[in-house]
């Protein structure tokens, strides 16, 4: 249902893969919701992805940048604003990569150099995002950054290795630049902690499968969807929530706060 909460609004969206992607569905409703925004990823992933698709259905233009890159991100800023006609008032940040994952490597042997390349791309870049934001002035007042993370943060999934330390300091990043941010220019940054989701970097997970049945057994709601996740997020883009920040939010269905389900006992007693 549109009814314009964004009218108005200009925002950045990364991350967006394809269409199963959380990034794609955020990009899907901002523009329902009567938003502009610029897509952006990094050169390789706009190669994988389908991402010209998106850009056409929503009417953005794409400007690739690698999130890592002090450089491009200076160059994203700028173009986003003269393509948009003006300062950003919302940025979603959807991007998440660890090589340890990839190539199946336990935590307790993970490789150091490919762990450093997981920070860097995956919570590094939103201090990066922001540090450059701020230096060049280009957040509006009372706009709104969203960072997409994992439950995994607080507590241990063991198939999550070392993306269970990196999204910790993710959501450290949020609340540390939140204050500073808030502070100067009333920007808000928070994160979501969303529920197990059938994207393409999830399903990478090994495993993947049979965690997604026991959250959505465990969870009163059972999982959220990546198109309710994206109505989660245009509402805190939205001027709805102008007074929350430096929050890890849960979106989840109940999970993270569901000590056993009925359901799963009553599994374990048929066994």
């Amino acid at each position: 249902m549109a009814n314009d909460l964004l009218k108005g609004k200009r925002g950045i969206i990364t991350g967006a893969l394809d269409a199963n992607s959380i990034a794609w569905k955020v990009a899907e409703k901002a523009h329902e919701q009567g938003a502009v925004f610029v897509l952006t990823n990094a050169p390789i992933a706009m190669r994988m992805g389908e991402i010209n698709a998106l850009a056409e259905k929503t009417n953005s233009k794409i400007i690739p940048a690698d999130a890592t890159s002090i450089e491009d991100l200076t160059k994203l800023f700028t173009e986003a604003q003269e393509v948009l006609g003006g300062k950003i008032d919302f940025v979603l940040h959807s991007i998440g990569m660890s090589v340890n994952i990839r190539k199946n490597i336990p935590y307790t042997e993970s490789n150091y150099d490919y762990f450093a390349k997981g920070i860097d791309v995956s919570a590094m870049s939103l201090h990066k995002m922001l540090a450059v934001a701020k230096k060049m002035d280009a957040i509006s007042e009372w706009g709104s950054v969203v960072a997409l993370t994992y439950m995994a943060a607080q507590r241990t999934y063991p198939f999550y290795t070392d993306m269970a330390d990196i999204k910790a300091m993710l959501e450290s990043i949020a609340r540390s630049f939140g204050y500073h941010y808030g502070v100067e220019k009333k920007v808000r940054i928070n994160t979501v902690s969303q529920s197990p989701t059938k994207t393409t970097a999830g399903t990478g997970i090994k495993g993947f499968g049979d965690f997604y049945d026991f959250a959505d057994s465990i969870a009163p709601l059972g999982n959220a969807s990546a198109e309710d996740c994206a109505n989660y997020c245009v509402t805190l883009f939205s001027d709805l929530t102008r007074m929350v920040t430096m929050q890890n939010l849960f979106h989840d269905g109940g999970y993270s706060s569901t000590g056993v389900s009925s359901e799963i006992l009553s599994k374990m007693g048929e066994e």
